[in-house]
């Protein structure tokens, strides 16, 4: 895999589109704790919530127009994946779990790719990605490319009455850090009259900030390297505002427990729903939030300071857009990524795209 400190030619020759299923489809697959994302290379991007649970579903669909649970089987386990309340994805072996590897073919069926055989380049943390000293982490690394590899399998149920469900297969498998994934969605511009690298962007100094589910990134990319002194990763993201807010909900309503689902609705919504009637929960919404900007605002200063030395602080990730506002005078010279919470999955694509050592002779 190549780093930004090498030297590169970058690949303009762009898979073309077509609709012949013997053809490998590219695809960047952010693999969120809160979400997982995947960029395809026509232009759509997709995302499903990183939310499933092992077991059969136990639901019969009147209509399965309306199917939102679907069943998937890996290594003789049976998972459902969709509209569940799910089993936390706050681990540390989450990125090489089955828990991960049915919401990512998942995430492929609902884009699309079933059937299909997929090439895919995906992330992990930066402290998960790096040592300090900036070495690679390669059993973590290998850990996750092989377990995306591992066959899932769509069940029976998962049926339209048109049409049989298969499985997509990952025939390749790259893993690059999180956070510059964006860089190389930033660096990487795609027009429609080809690709270029951005001359401009290439060199700048520049700190992304990716405001995940469980993590928040943090790389600083210099000459075209990473500085591991001003990078890595907390352990902070959106779900710590859901589980604040979990709590809270608990303690204000007298429950012994709440599902997943309706916790999420709640922080989208700020309006929880029990017993039949609506209650407004902003407050609570917005104490959470407080709490997790003021210890990432802690964490930014400590890595970039005030940023003066830098180009541009890019801010992307769902949470990017979910606290917007909040973070909106962090530094002069910031900006927030377009459709902020794909920018990995893109800058994944890209990378596999035009970057990537040939797919075909490491598959």
């Amino acid at each position: 895999m190549m780093t930004p400190t090498e030297e590169r030619t970058l690949n303009t020759t762009q898979t073309p589109q077509r609709d012949d299923p013997a053809q490998v489809v590219p695809v960047g697959v952010d693999d969120g704790y809160a979400y997982t994302k995947v960029a395809l290379p026509d232009g759509r991007l997709v995302a499903v919530p990183s939310r499933a649970r092992i077991g059969a579903a136990g639901v019969t669909w009147i209509r399965p127009e309306e199917q939102r649970i679907f069943e998937y089987e890996t290594r003789g386990s049976v998972y459902s994946v969709g509209a569940v309340d799910g089993e936390p994805t706050q681990f540390d072996e989450y990125p090489g779990s089955s828990l991960n590897r049915v919401i990512v073919q998942h995430a492929l069926q609902q884009a699309g790719l079933s059937g299909r055989v997929v090439h895919m380049v995906t992330g992990l943390p930066v402290s998960a990605y790096y040592r300090h000293d900036g070495q690679q982490r390669r059993p973590a690394i290998s850990v996750k490319r092989e377990g995306l590899k591992v066959t899932v399998e769509p069940i029976g149920s998962n049926r339209s009455a048109s049409a049989r469900v298969r499985k997509a297969s990952v025939a390749f498998h790259e893993v690059i850090p999180e956070a510059l994934a964006a860089w190389y969605d930033h660096v990487i511009v795609t027009q429609d009259d080809g690709v270029t690298l951005d001359a401009d962007r290439l060199n700048a100094p520049i700190a992304i900030v990716d405001i995940g589910g469980r993590t928040t990134d943090y790389v600083v990319v210099q000459d075209q390297g990473v500085v591991h002194e001003a990078s890595g990763s907390l352990n902070r993201g959106m779900l710590n505002v859901t589980i604040r807010v979990a709590n809270r909900i608990q303690e204000a309503f007298d429950l012994n427990e709440i599902g997943e689902q309706s916790i999420s609705r709640a922080v989208d919504t700020h309006t929880l729903r029990v017993h039949g009637k609506d209650h407004d929960v902003s407050a609570m919404v917005t104490e959470a939030k407080r709490e997790l900007v003021e210890r990432l605002y802690t964490e930014t200063r400590r890595k970039l300071g005030l940023g003066a030395e830098l180009d541009r602080v890019l801010f992307v990730g769902g949470g990017s857009m979910a606290l917007v506002e909040d973070i909106a005078n962090w530094f002069p010279n910031q900006i927030v990524a377009d459709h902020a919470a794909f920018a990995n999955a893109r800058g994944m694509l890209k990378y596999l795209q035009y970057v990537c050592d040939d797919p075909e002779n490491n598959a």
